[in-house]
């Protein structure tokens, strides 16, 4: 956040200072408002120029670009108007120096002057202020949105096996066989016998005594009281 403010203050200051600097002098006390935009391109002449056809045309276009990056956020929209204001600066140079054969630099008012070096200034600063800026990024917002839903997913307790539905068998990853719904043991569950009561073959288990076997059939003998000897006499 303070990067884009300072970023953009500084770029905004080079756009007024490009935008101001035609009505400066450029070279031998002639304003820049005075160079044609065609004169660029076909070579500098002494014909006067209007406002709006002037150097002044092309810097205007790049401040309006400054200011849609700015609100925008563009860092590329800031840097192409600092080379759009760059551009013509070195352009205008060029040219002048075809007419005039040398350019030279003087201080009684011949030669190049601060109109030349507000324009390069603020051309400079338009890049600075790119540079500055962090910009908004085209494809930063859905990649953000997406880490934020894999954060909030990450965030969600895991179960160790999902539910199964209604409709189908309990069949549990660690062993694939049908189990309940709250299993979560890795392991089968051993199976227990059914309890059938005490094994009658088993002396530990006589606590009490066993009654006889029932008598076979025409036997006189009683199972319960069975005949005594007679006394002998």
């Amino acid at each position: 956040m303070i990067r884009n403010i300072l970023g953009s203050l500084v770029a905004l200051a080079g756009a007024a200072s490009a935008v101001l600097s035609p009505f400066r002098d450029w070279y031998d006390g002639r304003a820049g408002r005075d160079y044609r935009v065609r004169d660029l391109f076909e070579g500098i002449t002494a014909t006067e120029s209007g406002v709006l056809v002037s150097i002044l045309l092309p810097f205007l276009f790049a401040a309006l670009l400054v200011i849609a990056g700015v609100v925008l956020r563009s860092r590329i929209a800031v840097a192409l108007a600092g080379l759009v204001v760059l551009g013509f600066t070195i352009l205008w140079m060029v040219r002048q120096g075809q007419a005039e054969g040398s350019l030279v630099v003087g201080g009684d008012g011949a030669g190049l002057q601060v109109g030349v070096v507000n324009a390069a200034a603020g051309g400079v600063l338009m890049l600075i202020g790119a540079l500055l800026m962090r910009g908004r990024g085209w494809g930063r917002g859905p990649a953000r949105a997406h880490a934020r839903r894999e954060r909030e997913r990450e965030r969600e307790p895991v179960e160790p096996y999902a539910a199964p539905p209604a409709d189908q068998v309990d069949m549990w990853p660690p062993t694939q066989e049908p189990g309940m719904s709250t299993h979560t043991s890795p392991w089968p569950e051993p199976e227990v016998d059914p309890y059938t009561g005490p094994d009658p073959h088993d002396p530990r288990t006589r606590s009490y005594p066993q009654a006889p076997p029932p008598a076979r059939p025409g036997d006189p003998r009683d199972p319960v009281h069975p005949p005594r000897r007679p006394p002998e006499g």
